[in-house]
């Protein structure tokens, strides 16, 4: 059971955005839109607390509502 401060690396923060790709993400990052995430010297890591607050900022009511 992961603890919300556990740090995962972008394949594994892909998966748990609902099996995006990898690739994705790191658009996100370049395009500076997505999950917030912490950068360790080269290594980049996400915040279970952060990927979960990104889907809960994702729900929508209505395919009308914007972002």
């Amino acid at each position: 059971m992961a603890n919300a401060n556990q740090l995962f690396p972008t394949p594994q923060a892909a998966e748990h955005l609902g099996g995006l790709k990898p690739n994705t993400l790191e658009g996100w990052r370049i395009q500076g839109t997505g999950p917030r995430y912490i950068k360790i010297g080269r290594l980049v890591r996400y915040r279970l607390e952060d990927l979960d607050a990104y889907l809960q900022a994702q729900t929508r009511t209505s395919t009308s509502q914007s972002a």
